[in-house]
């Protein structure tokens, strides 16, 4: 054995060795019950990396499913982990167009189809990348059986899935508040919008009979009520009353109305209601049936109801109406330091404007039921249980129909067709191929237009009401007509990637589903695992996993978020080529608590790559002290033969491996991964090699066989318990050590407790 061990000159070698001989991919036994007695099929399905996306320290983490794999496949489990990659429709079109920016073009500047292609292309080249990286950390994925959700077999189930739904009532399309970014152009859900703390002016604005305060005075243009708590005696004699306002444009009416959504210690205890860009406000509005305006369009300038401030940005408009508003001494005063958090687009930070907006939405609240009922009745469970479960249930209780229709080109377009005979006055906002953006009807566009330049260059489309469509592009089931328009929307991602159980498992579905584990962020609960619970019970009436094993973020030394612009992001690639992957991963897990956060440093990394040289060492000592002993014939079932009449310390060392093997069995069992990799850097380096190692050396020198031979059973047995944490060095001292037996500890059996 080489002096010292290099990773680097290793590592490559064995996964390359693993990956041709086929370890990775399970061998199947359609038949269970020849399996081994209490043992079954065991399959994790990685949670998808963007394709476009480099690894970062959240990818790293897939170390964890790792662990699980290797330890299940050397319990002798046929053994599935299944890699794939997620066409991420917002984000990568985002990363698409920072690169468009740097060649001075827009996503305005291509078509539909063109920009689509293009995107494809600059996907691709990053997908291949994306997989060698994850090969790096060692991670034995069934690469056989990869998939990316863009491939036409999981595309062509997911609209199955979406036919299903509207077929039972459950899919609808609606004018509701949705989060819109008017930068990215699309639709957010809840869940993916970010808020900010901010200073913002609070406006105190004369308003008929009242004053009240408004952080938005741009939008009151659509107002269409005032509204006080109903507890509020104040304002009880205005209750029902239309009241007249004098405003920048005129004076306008609105109606006064009492709701509980209103804060009575918020300002002066009443508020303006603008149904068309305010969330609670719109729910005011859907209680109390009062009409929506909308002032802003989807460009983020104010529309032809602000009179004169039409065309304005919303941020240039506040300024413009506030001024006007002063010269008409409509403004009381103004709070100037307004400390209220802000929602943003979490992909380029753009402040969120509500807008009420066509929109396709599932009905969450009749599927909820089943993925609450499958976590209650311990169908799956969720570890850990405490924490999350009662996260779980909260959210489903109060859950909210899901919008799945997002404004981007990158993904699949719901399959939805609109006749534009039976539907002649369906605004489109259409691109030509001089980047003029025209809001017009259809009929004015065919007059300039072929019906295939409008098909090929459409991005957006927007109905002004519920527009008749058929699932089948074909003619109009209605007219017959062949001027069909299919839906320009996209499905929000996690429409997709909430299938992923469902679309990825093919042939051997009934064997791996439901699957064993899902192993994930915590952050992302909601976003996908609770809807991958409701997909998966809706279409096939069992649940998608049997355990939810949630994990928390990896953060720096002192417990903060690693972010490129704090400076304290370590590059799993760059620490992988430096310290090798084994180091990474045993720092990743090493005295980690389920759900915890994960404080890593470069300091903690150094450590465990001293751990692996320590390990090497000792394996290094053996090995000259087997070459010693050559001419004796050593043989591992010598140590069965001897068991019975060994040492003191034999014996001690004998005991205390045994009840490492059971607490390490049990620990990973239980997901207490931090707590096995502890045992065993505890065992390994103070148990073995600062004690053991010291007692018997003497003996060793003497040529004391049974010693050798009781070195090696302890040193090879915690090799095995070490190798799904560190498989690289493990695999590679096991071969050099293990002269008798030529099996890879990748596949070798578990040793027993």
């Amino acid at each position: 054995m080489d002096k010292v061990y290099n990773a680097n000159t290793i590592e490559d070698k064995w996964y390359q060795l693993w990956e041709k001989a086929g370890y990775f991919t399970p061998k199947i036994d359609k038949d269970k019950k020849a399996l081994p007695a209490g043992r079954q099929a065991f399959s994790i399905l990685l949670p998808l990396p963007n394709a476009n996306d480099p690894m970062h320290m959240g990818h790293a983490l897939f170390t964890i499913q790792d662990i699980m794999i290797r330890y299940h496949r050397m319990l002798g489990d046929p053994t599935l982990w299944l890699p794939g990659a997620d066409h991420a429709g917002i984000e990568t079109q985002f990363v698409f167009e920072k690169h468009l920016a740097k060649q001075g073009k827009s996503r305005f500047d291509f078509d539909r189809s063109t920009l689509y292609k293009l995107i494809w292309e600059f996907v691709e080249k990053n997908r291949a990348i994306n997989r060698d990286q994850l090969k790096k950390l060692g991670f034995s994925l069934d690469w056989t059986r990869y998939h990316y959700s863009l491939e036409p077999e999981i595309v062509e189930k997911v609209m199955e899935t979406f036919k299903k739904l509207h077929q039972d009532g459950l899919i609808y399309r609606g004018e509701r508040i949705v989060n819109f970014c008017t930068k990215c152009g699309t639709a957010f859900s809840d869940l993916e919008i970010e808020y900010v703390e901010r200073k913002d002016p609070l406006y105190y604005i004369k308003y008929g009979p009242f004053i009240l305060a408004t952080t938005r005075p741009e939008t009151k243009f659509g107002d269409t009520a005032v509204a006080f708590h109903p507890g509020d005696k104040r304002y009880m004699k205005y209750l029902g009353q239309e009241i007249e306002i004098r405003g920048v444009n005129g004076p306008f009416k609105v109606k006064v109305v009492a709701d509980e959504a209103i804060d009575p210690k918020f300002g002066t205890g009443i508020e303006k209601v603008t149904p068309g860009h305010d969330a609670m406000d719109f729910e005011i509005g859907q209680r109390h049936n009062l009409p929506i305006k909308k002032v802003i369009n989807l460009n983020g300038r104010l529309n032809e109801l602000a009179g004169k401030f039409a065309g304005m940005k919303v941020a240039e408009g506040r300024k413009a109406v506030f001024a006007a508003m002063e010269v008409l001494g409509l403004i009381d005063h103004v709070d100037e330091n307004y400390l209220h958090n802000v929602a943003t687009c979490y992909r380029c930070h753009t402040t969120i404007e509500p807008m009420v907006i066509p929109q396709w939405f599932i009905k969450m609240k009749p599927l909820a039921k089943a993925a609450i009922d499958a976590v209650k009745t311990g169908r799956t469970k969720i570890v850990p249980k405490k924490r999350f479960e009662k996260m779980y249930f909260d959210w489903l209780k109060n859950i909210r129909d899901w919008n799945i229709s997002r404004q981007i080109v990158w993904g699949p377009r719901i399959p939805v067709w609109y006749c534009l005979n039976c539907n002649g006055e369906i605004k489109i906002n259409f691109i030509n191929k001089q980047s003029e953006r025209i809001n017009d009807t259809y009929r004015h566009l065919k007059d300039k237009y072929t019906f295939e330049e409008i098909n090929a260059g459409l991005q957006s489309m927007m109905a002004d009401k519920e527009a008749s469509y058929q699932l089948s592009d074909g003619k109009c089931l209605k007219c017959h007509g062949t001027n069909i328009l299919q839906e320009t929307d996209t499905f929000d991602t996690w429409f997709l990637s909430g299938q992923w159980p469902l679309t990825t498992l093919g042939a051997d579905f009934q064997y791996f589903y439901p699957t064993s584990v899902l192993d994930t962020l915590w952050d992302i609960l909601f976003f996908w695992v609770a809807k991958m619970m409701i997909l998966g019970l809706y279409v096939t009436g069992e649940v998608p996993f049997k355990v939810i094993h949630l994990h928390a973020r990896v953060v720096d030394k002192f417990g903060q978020k690693m972010s490129k612009s704090k400076g304290n992001v370590i590059d799993p690639l760059e620490i992988t080529q430096k310290y090798g992957a084994d180091a990474l991963r045993f720092a990743l897990v090493m005295g980690v608590a389920p759900a915890s956060d994960i404080c890593l440093s470069e300091e903690k990394i150094v450590g465990m790559r001293n751990f692996t040289n320590k390990l090497w060492n000792i394996g290094r000592f053996i090995r000259m002290n087997m070459d010693a002993y050559k001419e004796q014939n050593i043989s591992l079932t010598d140590f069965k033969n001897i068991k019975n009449t060994l040492k003191t310390e034999d014996k001690k060392i004998s005991k205390y491996l045994d009840k490492l093997t059971k607490d390490v069995t049990k620990s990973i069992d239980n997901y207490h991964f931090g707590r096995a990799a502890e045992d065993l850097y505890t065992f390994i380096w103070h148990t073995l090699a600062d004690k053991h190692l010291e007692l018997v050396k003497d003996r060793l020198k003497n040529m004391d066989k049974k010693a050798l031979v009781t070195l090696i059973h302890i040193y090879t047995t915690s090799l095995k318990l070490l190798h799904p944490f560190m498989p690289f060095i493990t695999e590679e001292i096991n071969q050099q050590i293990n002269l008798w037996d030529s099996t890879p500890l990748i596949i070798s059996p578990w040793p027993e407790n």
